[in-house]
């Protein structure tokens, strides 16, 4: 049986991992609408990718620094420098690009494993991602747990989090950072292109039937699992890549839903 290989488990494991992260740092990206901001970062992470093919480092570790450096540099632009947010995506977003794109062309022999990266090998994923993604998600809930009622009034009101004396710009920064490194830790299940998705198509579709954060949290995490499920299934059944799949399942779970709703309402 298809259960009985390595990959295979790695695969299932990681997309539980996955699914639990993106449940919750997703559920702050999309109630603060930020969700094009987490797009610049993860298409910014492609600068880092394409510099540790090149410098021969890990191409992962150069994709956390600049996805990293990415969300923050559009908080600063954005809060500081007077810069539209649109904007600063925009251009940090291309500038990432731009950089990945170059030094993946002069890498020796280019990289032939660039698809990987921008659309995803969920059956690639090691004991080192697993570990990685564990790590993440266990520090990440332990965060949450502690300081989820800060989190949330951020989210929904950052001025009003202000004059209730709460740190916004600490947890802003911890939460940007957060945001990162869960777009580094799903580049092996959706890729570059793809992985904003996770942040966002199952919290959508858990904001049809719940209105609390916390209900968000839970609800997407199951959602996003049995996208990750019925993905992997069109995958092996059609053969086509898992990336797109797990993508196109998860965006048809949310119409069929969404559709069930509004029957329900007649």
């Amino acid at each position: 049986m298809l259960i009985s290989y390595t990959f295979f488990q790695h695969a299932l494991l990681g997309s539980l991992l996955a699914c639990l992260l993106c449940a919750m740092v997703g559920t702050y990206v999309v109630t603060r609408r930020t969700v094009i901001a987490g797009g610049g970062m993860a298409h910014a992470s492609l600068g880092g990718v394409g510099m540790g093919a090149y410098f021969g480092f890990s191409p992962l570790v150069g994709a956390a620094v600049f996805a990293l450096f990415s969300g923050w540099g559009i908080e600063a632009l954005s809060r500081r420098q007077r810069v539209r947010e649109d904007s600063a995506i925009a251009l940090l977003w291309t500038f990432g690009m731009s950089v990945g794109i170059l030094f993946a062309y002069l890498t020796p022999g280019f990289m032939t494993d660039l698809p990987s990266y921008l659309f995803g090998d969920i059956l690639s994923i090691t004991r080192a991602d697993l570990l990685f993604m564990a790590v993440l998600t266990l520090a990440t809930g332990i965060f949450f747990w502690r300081c989820l009622d800060a989190i949330v009034t951020v989210a929904y009101d950052r001025d009003f989090a202000r004059t209730q004396g709460l740190p916004v710009a600490v947890l802003e920064f911890v939460m940007t950072a957060l945001v990162a490194l869960t777009i580094v830790g799903c580049l092996h299940m959706v890729g570059i292109v793809l992985v904003v998705s996770l942040l966002s198509v199952p919290q959508m579709t858990a904001a049809l039937f719940v209105r609390t954060f916390r209900g968000m949290v839970g609800l997407s995490a199951v959602f996003g699992y049995v996208g990750c499920l019925g993905g992997l299934a069109l995958s092996y059944v059609a053969n086509v890549p898992s990336g797109a799949s797990i993508i196109l399942v998860s965006i048809a779970i949310y119409f069929v839903c969404r559709a069930i709703k509004q029957a329900l309402r007649r």
